[in-house]
């Protein structure tokens, strides 16, 4: 039997806003907030054009000296935190744009940068939308606290200040963040680089995550039924799929910050992508840590960045047939 395509029910029209988040703060990496620009030159805009959806382009950090600021700025610490200032900064500036996207009742699509946007991105779907689950997809959780982070890269820590993880930890720069999130409305896919603290945390909170061993052992369909089932058993709650790139193995995406071998096939990553947009649930979209400046060649970043728009294609409606 045919599956039935994506219908977008939650949205009176396919009104898109496509948000660019050119931040590299959060890990010390340079060349991520060169992602936006690679992603829109491959077509991606096009793209989602191509699918019906009238889009629209934000840049909430237009105009900004993040990236000077990471470069120049040494004092940019707090405890065992490293940048606070301008990824609370930063995040504060997309968290305004993508709030305004969804509540003009349009989705959101949000191009990074690397992963600490997602502080801005998922606060703002769940200011629209309370109920709404988050599908994690990563090598890694995200989930550190300033407490438990060994790298002292925020883009480590996205999770734990969105659900408030010891919270008497956190710069001052970051305590505007709600916490808004629920440990029983994020489910993770594709794990297989998880720090020590964050296993405790995920064990100690119950949250669910899939690692690639569930991959494996139960096939990649099952894996997104169990992940969407522990978001919402009803199948009718918004999802806001947050996708970092280098969940996929980089033998199909080397130009990413932390490549970690093992991952999912190409074809694995698109799966989720299309079985979300399936569910009609979908009302945000991240696709971040697309780092064109980290590819040994030409084909490294090609590879990559048309991965990135694959999954941004697969998401928002293009099927195989």
């Amino acid at each position: 039997m045919d599956a039935p395509g994506p219908h977008y029910n939650r949205f009176d029209k396919k009104d898109l806003t496509l948000v660019l988040a050119p931040f590299s703060g959060g890990q010390g990496k340079g060349g991520v907030e060169d992602g936006p620009k690679y992603l829109l030159r491959a077509g991606l805009k096009e793209a989602m054009e191509g699918l019906g959806w009238s889009t629209t382009i934000s840049e909430p950090l237009a105009h900004t000296d993040f990236e000077d600021r990471k470069e120049k700025d040494s004092a940019d610490v707090y405890d065992n935190c490293k940048r606070p200032n301008i990824v609370g900064e930063a995040n504060e500036l997309i968290y305004k744009s993508c709030k305004e996207s969804a509540e003009a009742g349009k989705f959101t699509l949000t191009v990074g940068g690397d992963h600490s946007i997602a502080i801005a991105t998922v606060a703002a779907t769940m200011a629209k939308y309370p109920d709404a689950g988050v599908l994690w997809i990563d090598a890694h959780a995200d989930i550190n606290t300033p407490l438990t982070t060994e790298s002292g890269n925020l883009h480590g820590c996205p999770v734990s200040f969105l659900m408030g993880l010891d919270k008497e930890s956190y710069p001052p720069s970051l305590q505007w963040v709600p916490q808004c999130l629920s440990t029983k409305k994020i489910a993770y896919i594709g794990l297989r680089d998880i720090d020590d603290g964050e296993k405790k945390i995920l064990k100690d909170n119950g949250i669910a995550a899939f690692s690639m061993y569930h991959v494996d052992r139960y096939g990649i369909n099952t894996v997104v039924e169990m992940a969407l089932k522990a978001l919402d058993p009803t199948g009718k709650l918004p999802v806001h799929l947050s996708y970092d790139v280098d969940a996929i193995d980089p033998q199909y995406v080397p130009a990413t910050g932390t490549p970690v071998r093992g991952g999912l096939t190409f074809r694995e990553g698109l799966f989720i992508c299309e079985r979300i947009a399936e569910t009609g649930n979908l009302v945000a979209l991240d696709v971040v840590e697309v780092n064109p400046s980290l590819g040994v060649n030409e084909l490294h970043v090609a590879d990559t960045v048309t991965a990135g728009v694959a999954v941004a294609k697969c998401a928002l409606g293009e099927t195989l047939l």
